[in-house]
């Protein structure tokens, strides 16, 4: 094990779980105000500076939010995929890795949502789902509405698999994988494609058909690949930074 591994964890840590811990206990739930910091100070025994360290590292982390003022202080919040992101592209910005390492993660990861979202989804997803296709197909000619859309219908697949990892990670990789961010342009040729494959994806998951879902979604995901790699090469090739 090395020295850095076998330091024990900082107070400040120990206690932000603490206080993790202790709002699952009494069932806090988002909007809830934690205690004050004076009554906090007593229940953990701590130092000021330690209290607002941990604070601050919950904050960041989007478990709480820190109002200001009068009747203020810690609230709980609802954490989203914002820290996870954060996390991986410090990660792989450390690796040097390039933006084709989150491309290539998709091809693997989205057609098992896919499936899994046929067998999953619940009928209110499933109408979020076509709503999505259908407005990316009313506003072809708006490329801001196409990315929206386009991030939408993935992410309510990848919720709609059911499975939670899915739906934060998919969450998290579209927003470092920001097609307009890193350069990927999309003609009204390319955004019909993609509008069109979209609803054979819908229809093979609300016909409820796993293995149709599965393949609409590879050939999807394919099909991205291709397009990235004949026109933007060096934009894939380029290495992840936390700047984009």
């Amino acid at each position: 094990m090395s020295v850095a591994n076998s330091r024990p964890p900082k107070t400040a840590m120990l206690l932000a779980q603490q206080i993790v811990a202790d709002i699952n206990r009494r069932g806090n739930r988002v909007g809830d105000r934690l205690p004050p910091e004076r009554l906090m100070l007593e229940e953990y025994n701590v130092g000021r500076g330690t209290l607002r360290e941990s604070l601050r590292f919950l904050e960041l982390q989007g478990v709480i939010r820190l109002r200001p003022g009068p009747g203020g202080g810690p609230v709980v919040q609802q954490p989203d995929s914002t820290a996870l992101a954060t996390s991986l592209t410090l990660l792989l910005q450390f690796e040097n890795a390039p933006f084709r390492t989150i491309a290539e993660s998709r091809v693997g990861l989205e057609p098992i949502m896919a499936r899994l979202a046929a067998e999953r989804m619940s009928e209110e997803q499933l109408a979020d789902l076509k709503a999505s296709v259908d407005t990316m197909k009313l506003h072809l000619g708006d490329q801001r509405v196409f990315l929206e859309e386009n991030k939408r219908f993935h992410d309510v697949i990848a919720h709609g698999s059911g499975n939670a990892m899915f739906g934060y990670l998919v969450d998290a990789l579209l927003d470092i994988l920001d097609g307009s961010a890193i350069g990927i342009d999309y003609p009204e040729v390319r955004r019909e494609a993609v509008q069109e494959a979209h609803a054979q994806i819908y229809e093979a998951i609300a016909a409820r058909d796993p293995l149709a879902a599965t393949e609409a979604m590879s050939d999807h995901i394919d099909q991205y690949m291709r397009y990235a790699e004949r026109k933007f090469p060096d934009v894939l090739d380029e290495p992840i930074t936390w700047a984009h």
